[in-house]
């Protein structure tokens, strides 16, 4: 079976190092490009790390981002133009930066995802189903815990489960959220979805959905132990849109939810 040649963005973060230490395991890909925001004066798995540009991009399959906004968009217009496949896994884009990647996505196949591991993305389906099933009777409000140095707050995954309780609301995120706590021991619901972001320790993720009547709560979550789970699902992305024509999807796309 012929390899899918995969460029890593970020090679030298935390979801770059597990990349490739999970493509190196899996026989369906041959790594034939890292890159970082800076020149790196060492080899990495047989390769010296560049910068994003067409040269570093010409050879390649698919491309697989977790980076910065600034620098995935820097990446997507250079993949857009050699006609390249995108997975995104980076979080943190404005309103104005998610057009951007929309327009790309006419051009090319891009699968985005504030979080690409599988179970996440189930808790987001089960989320939606549960809001629109208790229906205006019930408030609801997100938790979630990372590592400290992750720098943007609510997480991209907790935006996902907000999406999750709009969509069972036919209602726009963006016109719901409530208010984005940040440390808070203890935070309220309120009409809109309300936000608490906890920032310690090495923590990989933790998220919390609760849905509450005054007189039950309702509560759905997931917790991460490995971010071997975020870089294996973003390989079964990679391996998922190999076959897609141009346009933007998501993992509830490749798992094929309703």
């Amino acid at each position: 079976m012929k390899k899918i040649n995969l460029a890593i963005t970020g090679c030298m973060g935390r979801m770059g190092q597990k990349l490739i230490k999970s493509s190196k395991l899996d026989k369906s890909f041959k790594i034939v490009t890292l890159t970082e925001n800076k020149i790196i004066n060492k080899k990495i798995n047989g390769i010296k790390p560049t910068i994003n540009s067409y040269e570093a991009f010409k050879k390649v399959n698919v491309i697989i981002d977790f980076t910065v906004p600034k620098s995935t968009l820097s990446m997507i217009k250079i993949a857009a133009k050699l006609k390249k496949r995108v997975v995104i896994g980076t979080t943190g884009f404005t309103n104005n930066q998610e057009r951007i990647i929309k327009k790309f996505s006419n051009k090319i196949p891009i699968l985005k995802a504030g979080n690409m591991s599988l179970g996440v993305n189930l808790l987001m389906y089960l989320t939606e189903i549960a809001s629109r099933s208790l229906g205006k009777s019930f408030l609801s409000k997100i938790y979630e815990v990372h590592h400290k140095n992750k720098i943007d707050h609510p997480s991209g995954t907790a935006l996902m489960l907000g999406e999750g309780i709009a969509t069972g609301k036919n209602k726009k995120l963006n016109n719901i959220i409530g208010k984005k706590y940040l440390n808070k021991k203890k935070f309220p619901y309120s009409k809109k979805i309300n936000f608490n972001s906890i920032r310690k320790g090495n923590i990989i993720g933790e998220h919390e959905v609760n849905f509450s009547s005054g007189n039950e709560v309702i509560t759905l979550n997931h917790e991460s132990f490995d971010r071997a789970l975020y870089s294996e699902g973003a390989l079964i992305a990679a391996k998922w849109i190999m076959n897609k024509k141009p346009g933007l999807y998501t993992m509830r796309n490749l798992l094929n939810f309703k």
